[in-house]
């Protein structure tokens, strides 16, 4: 989500919907926390860890609480007189006694950034030092903030040690995974699939599923696979191994697994791979462009609003490589010249793609533009949308034919919805039905061109059905009016009372 741009004139001020709540805190806790040796005490407030602690992680990663995560539980007096390194002193006497066996990392939050309480000096003194972490939480975005997180990881826990450790050939490790991140758990499946099959060995998923002490061990690997856009490859570029980037689609997984094939020296492995995975993984995808639904694709229209990774690889593989139309992709946070979310909103109560892939404010955007032929993918925290099954990849050949069976019965559902169907009648009396006339009812060309110019809103695949279900309604509504003509009022008249 991302900060809507109001205007300064009083005059001119607007609602500002979907502010942002995540930050560098949120970030320094999603990585951090990942690790089970480590426990972070931010120094918060009692209430204000809660969401990123509690909340959010149980709506997305079905996670009903992170155990490693304490508050230093400041008060207002500390605030406005004692400071609040008293409150962190306690807490880190407290979890020592807990957890003896796990390495404290103090984390900075907005409440202590606002009264600049740093701090690293007194900590470093205590023995053994424990490391703060000053978070950035007021100036720094959640991507940025996973970044130098991972860095300051790397700096501080293994770069003093990772130069004594032998690169392994064959060794890959996987880098970014963190709490927080969409359909992370069947992503990471599928890419460590399609490593192992091109021939390589899996080093650290990283800090997903290592300890800290792992954190020298990101050196033995000799290729690095960042799986994220937004974040990760100051790491990688930090080992200074070479790194490729997780894939989306068939042609970029197919470069993918040929790209690690000669940086690890198994071509031939690679090779024997994409040809094993053409006839088991992704044959229900050529069945299914063999069939009629493959001349669904070029004639429908989609937006996403996701992470960059998954906005410019659902764009790649949507549009480059089955031929849909893109009507817009937005990346969080934006870029200049992208559409913030009252810019989204706006064009989204105007014309509805027929696939939009985002989150759940995507999703209430199309309700409130009661949306029926468009189809919402969720594609983006925020959710409230649990993705730990592993079997919903969107990267990888195993993604590419996820995404379109999930396309193509979504398809179906178009055609379902506009079809006509029997309603149970109530019990007891009702009022007898308007008969239908002896013909057709009349129509005046200016109604005719409006319904049209309402349907090019609905998608393609949906229109005929649409157009006769809606041409139906606007004629009911004109006989129980006794209106002998439509005309381009009774069909507003019609199509809002049928959209209310």
């Amino acid at each position: 989500m991302e900060h809507s741009q109001t205007p300064s004139s009083p005059s001119q001020i607007q609602l500002i919907r979907d502010l942002d709540t995540t930050s560098g805190y949120w970030a320094a806790v999603w990585t951090f926390c990942c690790l089970p040796d480590v426990h972070v005490i931010c120094d918060a407030p009692i209430g204000c860890f809660n969401l990123v602690g509690t909340a959010v992680p149980d709506y997305t990663d079905a996670i009903p609480h992170i155990d490693n995560l304490t508050p230093s539980v400041m008060r207002e007096q500390e605030v406005t007189m004692l400071g609040t390194a008293g409150a962190v002193r306690r807490a880190v006497e407290i979890v020592r006694v807990q957890h003896p066996n796990r390495r404290l990392i103090v984390v900075s939050t907005a409440e202590s950034e606002m009264i600049s309480s740093d701090h690293a000096d007194w900590l470093s003194k205590l023995e053994p030092p424990v490391p703060f972490y000053w978070s950035r939480s007021l100036e720094e975005d959640e991507w940025a903030g996973r970044d130098r997180a991972l860095l300051w990881l790397w700096h501080n826990f293994g770069a003093r040690h990772g130069n004594t450790v032998a690169p392994s050939a064959k060794q890959v490790n996987l880098i970014g995974p963190t709490y927080g991140c969409f359909n992370a758990p069947a992503d990471v499946h599928e890419v460590k699939r399609l490593i192992e099959g091109a021939g390589g060995h899996i080093g650290l998923v990283y800090p997903f599923a290592a300890r800290l002490s792992d954190t020298p061990r990101l050196a033995e690997s000799s290729v690095n696979v960042v799986m994220y856009r937004e974040f990760g490859e100051g790491l990688a570029q930090a080992l200074g191994r070479p790194y490729v980037f997780a894939p989306f689609g068939v042609r970029e997984t197919t470069d993918f697994i040929r790209k690690l094939g000669r940086l690890l020296g198994t071509e031939d492995q690679a090779e024997a791979f994409i040809e094993q995975e053409k006839r088991t993984t992704l044959q229900p995808l050529w069945d299914l462009w063999r069939g009629p639904q493959g001349d669904w694709f070029p004639t429908t229209e989609f937006a996403v609003v996701a992470g960059r990774s998954y906005a410019e690889g659902l764009v790649r593989f949507l549009g480059d490589e089955l031929g849909m139309r893109p009507v817009f992709a937005t990346g969080r946070p934006i870029r200049p010249g992208e559409m913030d979310n009252l810019a989204v909103r706006e064009f989204l109560h105007k014309r509805q793609p027929g696939f939009v892939f985002g989150s759940i404010n995507e999703k209430i955007y199309l309700a409130e533009a009661g949306a029926r032929a468009t189809h919402f993918i969720p594609a983006a925290f925020p959710g409230p949308i649990v993705r730990r099954a592993l079997g919903t990849p969107f990267m990888g050949y195993s993604g590419a034919v996820y995404i379109v069976q999930e396309m193509v019965n979504r398809f179906y559902e178009s055609v379902f919805n506009f079809l006509p169907i029997d309603t149970i009648q109530p019990t007891g009396p009702v009022s007898a039905p308007v008969a239908p006339p002896a013909g057709r009812v009349a129509w005046t060309d200016a109604a005719r061109a409006r319904l049209d110019s309402y349907l090019e809103n609905i998608p393609w695949l949906s229109r005929i059905s649409a157009s006769r279900d809606l041409r139906t309604q606007i004629e009911a509504y004109a006989l129980r009016h006794h209106i002998a003509e439509v005309t381009p009022e009774v069909v507003e008249s019609a199509l809002q009372r049928a959209s209310a």
